[in-house]
């Protein structure tokens, strides 16, 4: 007869099960921490490589700056036009000539103020107080905006602080212009990928749209809450998409308009502009149907297959134009497909539920907005997406 496994028996077992599964899990929260790190680390790389180009642009300037001042006008320590270069600069590029030249003024203004203040009245507690307000009621004056009036203050504020040498003069100011003069010239070249950007952008919007259609018609067929919630939440993202894409085509206009380099590029860029317009309103669209979409699940409302098989061929037609995009070209050629949907949309019959009518209607609106995107003016596409058929 064979011996019961003993108490002792059965902790040992239990443990040893215990130590199996914590060594699993500590695996695997290790191997889920090391992912997380391993991707902490590229988004890292991607920023600073993004950024690496206005990084050696703002040194290549500050030392340029101080060679300028140190060997050419003879000053000893130049700081002031290191300091100037770096601040007119800066770390972006949306207006940036603008942005540039209005630093650059305020910073001159500030420079110049201090040293007469330093000259004419010394320093101390009330001639600081005094050139501050100065500063920043000249600059006010002359219509500037918080950015030049701060820095205005900021560089007055620095020189009557910091004694210059005994034969200083006006040195400071002259390496403030200096600073100034270098950093608007490095603002006037810019990389190419910079105008690239927007269009790069338009065509994800659009291929997380069609992503999120298909996804809808998923969770349409399967009556699938949680499905549903999800496409939702991706149709909401699409705003801060949009968001981003704004900045970006600010950005590639005002740098296309300002540097001589790009010139050439401005009817790309200004044309991903006019896109961003009507891709702004599809995306509107994409988070109304969204909406209805996942109401209709909650509330069990059957949609017809006619109307799951009108919403993909628009995710189909969305994915093509986004294609064109990132092809860089204008999604003219889609335009007769997104027309043959657009009358295929006339012909479907409504259902007396709200959620498949309100289908309809968006998808419908979604396609004069497509057709926009294409460059088809609204009139013309508006006529090119029909009247329902009775």
């Amino acid at each position: 007869m064979s011996e019961k496994p003993t108490q002792r028996g059965f902790s040992w077992q239990a443990t040893g099960r215990g130590i199996q599964h914590a060594s699993v899990r500590a695996f695997d929260l290790s191997e889920r921490a090391a992912r997380r790190g391993w991707r902490s680390q590229r988004k890292r790389v991607n920023r600073w490589r993004s950024r690496l180009f206005i990084i050696i642009q703002i040194s290549l300037a500050a030392g340029l700056s101080w060679w300028i001042s140190q060997t050419l006008l003879g000053h000893e320590q130049p700081f002031l036009a290191v300091v100037a270069s770096i601040v007119c600069l800066g770390f972006s590029f949306g207006q940036r000539l603008f942005r540039a030249l209005e630093i650059a003024v305020g910073v001159t203004v500030g420079v110049a103020l201090g040293d007469l203040f330093w000259v004419w009245f010394g320093t101390g507690v009330w001639q600081i107080m005094l050139v501050i307000a100065a500063a920043m009621s000249i600059t006010t004056w002359l219509g500037a905006r918080t950015l030049m009036v701060t820095q205005a203050a900021v560089q007055a504020s620095v020189v009557l602080t910091i004694p210059p040498g005994l034969d200083a003069g006006f040195s400071r100011w002259s390496d403030a212009l200096v600073g100034c003069g270098v950093a608007l010239l490095f603002a006037t070249v810019a990389p190419v990928s910079l105008v690239e950007k927007p269009r790069i952008q338009a065509a994800k919007v659009l291929h997380e749209t069609a992503s999120a259609i298909r996804a809808m018609v998923i969770a349409l067929t399967e009556r699938d809450e949680e499905a549903a919630a999800e496409v939702l939440e991706r149709a909401r993202a699409t705003e801060a998409q949009m968001s981003e894409l704004t900045t970006l085509v600010n950005e590639g206009v005002a740098v296309v308009r300002t540097s001589p380099f790009l010139r050439h590029r401005r009817h790309k860029v200004l044309e991903i502009a006019d896109v961003a317009v009507p891709l702004d309103r599809f995306t509107r669209n994409l988070r109304v149907l969204a909406r209805r979409a996942a109401m209709g699940v909650y509330r069990g409302e059957q949609i017809p297959k006619a109307h799951l098989k009108l919403l993909t061929r628009l995710a189909e037609v969305t994915d093509d134009s986004a294609a064109e995009l990132f092809a860089a070209r204008r999604p003219d050629s889609k335009i007769e497909e997104i027309a043959a949907v657009g009358v295929a949309s006339s012909k479907v019959a409504l259902e007396p539920n709200l959620s498949s009518t309100v289908i309809v209607a968006q998808v419908r609106s979604m396609l004069v907005d497509l057709l926009e995107l294409c460059g088809v003016e609204y009139t013309d596409a508006r006529d090119m997406v029909p009247q329902m058929e009775d």
